[in-house]
């Protein structure tokens, strides 16, 4: 550790940070989208998966896409549900996000 107020690296810690996190950009991953029945009753449930999100950017981005659907959702294990059908909606707003969605199923 230098003496003094001058330090070269900002972050310097005594050893070198090892890369943290390296991920798969967002455009490279598998990114599917369908409609199932689930829930209450057999009610028409859009399910997201290939985020390969942590769980605090799931919830973030599972709040922007409720907000812009105007429906519920939840994060279950590594995919995103929002009631209803929503597909067109969700898809355009992945798009824009910079993901390459897909949609199986019918």
């Amino acid at each position: 550790m230098p003496k003094g107020s001058w330090r070269e690296f900002s972050d310097f810690q005594g050893e070198v940070n090892p890369i943290k996190g390296v991920s798969t950009p967002k455009a490279n991953k598998k990114v599917r989208l369908y409609r199932t029945r689930g829930g209450k009753a057999g009610k028409l449930v859009t399910v997201i998966e290939g985020l390969e999100l942590d769980n605090k950017s799931s919830k973030v981005l599972l709040k922007s896409l409720k907000a812009l659907c105007g429906t519920g959702g939840t994060v279950k294990d590594a995919s995103l549900e929002l009631q209803g059908d929503q597909i067109i909606k969700v898809m355009n707003f992945l798009i824009d996000e910079g993901y390459q969605p897909k949609q199986s199923g019918g």
